[in-house]
């Protein structure tokens, strides 16, 4: 039997080295990464989605990678490690990854659906128009 591992809150699981592993991008990492690059979060998100600011480079993408992985409990060596590991040729999918990951650390989670039986905390009023119904004496009137 299989296990896969499981999404953190707010992170992604992707494939790296063969094994599934999970990635969370932090406010922490997010820092740690604009102080090392000297380049802002939504700068790399406007490149990588619009295509406008400055070039993402590979540089760029397996930090993010090795930072999604350091955010999910991984020590900074074996992130580095694994990140450095992998060839050129992964470097189309570690981009799609950290994407991925800036999207997902962005995305507000949704609130909590309210149980079918549960009760509004306002009452509801139905809507009256005023002039819609005829009045009892015009419905029963006959017309000349």
């Amino acid at each position: 039997m299989a296990i896969a591992a499981q999404p953190p809150k707010g992170g992604i699981v992707a494939e790296l080295g063969g094994k599934s592993r999970p990635l969370l991008l932090r406010n922490a990492e997010i820092e740690r990464f604009e102080d090392l690059h000297g380049i802002g979060i939504f700068a790399i998100l406007d490149q990588m989605t619009v295509g406008r600011g400055v070039t993402v480079q590979a540089r760029h993408v397996r930090d993010l990678v090795a930072l999604g992985l350091v955010g999910a409990g991984m020590p900074d060596r074996a992130a580095d490690d694994i990140v450095s590991s992998l060839p050129p040729a992964q470097n189309i999918p570690l981009r799609q990854i950290a994407l991925d990951l800036i999207l997902i650390a962005f995305t507000p989670e949704a609130p909590a659906k309210k149980k079918a039986g549960a009760a509004s905390s306002k009452p509801r009023r139905a809507k009256v128009t005023a002039g819609t119904s005829p009045k009892e004496s015009e419905a029963s009137s006959p017309s000349d």
